[in-house]
């Protein structure tokens, strides 16, 4: 077991970009620090439309480093379940992506895929976009 351990330590890249350990359970229900990001019809790839967003949650996760990122890719489940979550997804770590890019570290960013069914926060045209929450601070994490 110590050999794996060690294994995976000495590994290039492995134990870089771990993530912290934080929950995107219940961001969908946040209204304060929530930005959206628009994409096309059928495409994972940014558009300009989308700057303003990214760079915004970027500047205040920036300014307020104690704070977690949850960055929600939107299915349509009427699409076709499967496609529409893979879909969701790349969304997300696009957005991820462009995130880190602009200085945000790695290990505080969290993308998922939602399905808007279960969301009670994103209608269609919704399912089109991946909204970026800028997490409250733990209690803990806030005193410091």
């Amino acid at each position: 077991m110590r050999r794996i351990l060690a294994l995976a330590l000495l590994w290039p890249g492995l134990a870089l970009g771990q993530p912290r350990e934080f929950s995107c359970v219940g961001a969908e229900a946040l209204e304060d620090d929530v930005f959206a990001v628009p994409f096309q019809q059928g495409s994972d790839r940014l558009r300009d439309v989308a700057r303003s967003g990214i760079e915004a949650a970027a500047a205040l996760a920036k300014a307020e480093p104690h704070r977690n990122i949850c960055v929600l890719g939107h299915a349509d489940r009427r699409l076709g379940a499967e496609s529409s979550t893979q879909l969701a997804a790349r969304r997300a770590r696009a957005v991820s992506q462009a995130l880190s890019e602009r200085g945000v570290e790695r290990d505080r960013i969290r993308a998922e895929a939602r399905v808007t069914a279960f969301s009670g926060r994103v209608q269609e045209p919704g399912a089109r976009a991946v909204t970026i929450v800028v997490m409250p601070a733990a209690p803990r994490e806030a005193q410091r």
